[in-house]
Formats: C-alpha cells, sequence, structure tokens
C-alpha cells in the first residue's frame, strides 16, 4: 500500500515511447502522441489529487529539432490544444503552469499560449506542472553560468559568494525543490540531458510500459517502489 505521508515532493517523467506505442499497433507516430497527450492530464491530474507539489515533464527536447519536419508539426499543434483545454482544468484544480527550456525558437502562436497560460494560473497555491519545451540540461547550466557571470559584471554578487545553493537560483528551476523521482518510461534506462544538476539525488524508476500505457495505478507502482528505498544523500546509515 501506498504512505501517504512519505510522498516524493517532485515527480519529474520523461514520456518515452509514444512513437514505439504507435508503431506497434500499425499506427503513424501522430496517434502515440495523441494517446501521450491524454496520459498527461491523468497522471497530473491523479498527482494533484495526492498532493504532489511538482510534476515536472519532459514534452519536448533540444534534440527533438532533428525529427522529421511533419512530425514536429503535430507535436507542436498538440502542445498547442493541450495548453488550450489543460489550462481549464489546472485553474479549476487550483494548480499552476511553468514552462522551462528556450522559448525563441518555438512558434509564435505557441509563446502567446504559454505566457497566457502561466500568467491564468500563476495565482493558484496547489500542484505545479512544469513542462519543459526546447529544453536541455547542458544548455540550462551554460544558461545558468552566462547568467551569473553577468550578475559579477554587474557587480550584484561575487564569485566568493557562489556555491551550489546559489547556483541553484540561476537554473530554469529556480525556487523548485529538487526531483525526489524520476520516471522514464518504455524500459530505457537513461536520463537523455534532462535535468542533470537537479537529478543528483533523486531515485530512478524505469518501467517498460509506454507511456500512453502509463496509468494511474502505474504512478502509484512507481511511488511504492520510491517508498522502499532508502535515501542517504551520501551519509552512513545510522
Amino acid at each position: 500500500m501506498m504512505n501517504k505521508e512519505n510522498l516524493p515532493r517532485h515527480i519529474a517523467i520523461i514520456m518515452d515511447g509514444n512513437g514505439r506505442w504507435a508503431k506497434e499497433k500499425g499506427l503513424p507516430r501522430a496517434f502515440g502522441h495523441r494517446e501521450g497527450a491524454k496520459r498527461v492530464r491523468e497522471i497530473v491530474k491523479y498527482a494533484s489529487d495526492l498532493g504532489i507539489e511538482v510534476v515536472t515533464l519532459f514534452a519536448f527536447s533540444a534534440e527533438n529539432w532533428s525529427r522529421p519536419k511533419k512530425e514536429i508539426d503535430i507535436i507542436m499543434r498538440l502542445l498547442d490544444h493541450f495548453l488550450e483545454r489543460q489550462v481549464k482544468e489546472l485553474d479549476e484544480n487550483n494548480a499552476r503552469l511553468k514552462i522551462i527550456g528556450r522559448d525563441d525558437v518555438l512558434p509564435s502562436y505557441l509563446r502567446k499560449k504559454i505566457k497566457s497560460a502561466e500568467k491564468k494560473t500563476s495565482g493558484n497555491t496547489g500542484t505545479l506542472m512544469v513542462l519543459a519545451l526546447n529544453y536541455g540540461a547542458r544548455q540550462e547550466i551554460v544558461d545558468a553560468v552566462k547568467s551569473f557571470a553577468s550578475s559579477v559584471l554587474a557587480g550584484k554578487t561575487t564569485i566568493e559568494e557562489l556555491d551550489t545553493e546559489a547556483f541553484n537560483r540561476y537554473l530554469y528551476t529556480a525556487g523548485l525543490p529538487d526531483p525526489d523521482l524520476l520516471i522514464r518510461t518504455s524500459g530505457e534506462m537513461r536520463i537523455s540531458n534532462f535535468l542533470l544538476w537537479q537529478l543528483s539525488y533523486a531515485e530512478l524508476y524505469f518501467p517498460k510500459k509506454y507511456w500512453p500505457d502509463f496509468k494511474q495505478k502505474d504512478l502509484e507502482e512507481a511511488i511504492q517502489e520510491y517508498q522502499k528505498r532508502e535515501r542517504r544523500f551520501g551519509k552512513l546509515k545510522c
């Protein structure tokens, strides 16, 4: 049984396997992405009901631009439709939305939708849903270094003031707790340039199911597995 007194504060998810799910069913990859969007709504809603503080979803990586243009266009349209529908639901459930990643190359219609969605839900106090769009962790760290260097040149801080806690403030995820649990669906066991800094002490869970098949009961199993583990953060067991 899941112990609701020992829930992860922050769950990060790499939603992998949409294309393979569709291919195995003899369907175009677009069907996998559409079904995957449905799972987002279900999983975020359940996480919110449990009281999970933050759910971060790897929606589109900086490397995904190398995919066929047709597939990218479909993903962008799905994101647009998702934001249109999901924002209302998030707002009704007192949840918030935050986007991380570089937005300069996203379609203008999507950038406008993102800003509107973030603003609309900014006053809510429930679960925070973070979507990583055009995101790459190495680029995030480089951007953080540049931001820190700019602060030093502007006289706002000094090199001596930089430590790990101070560096967190320059990341896209500034102000958020680090993920306690990372879930990557489809059985692939790598983190693929996702939250490299933030995942330092996260528990990793790699279910074999593709993302479109990952349901509420699967999230329960992931949390139950998390609760079996002993988190020592580098310390010796007492």
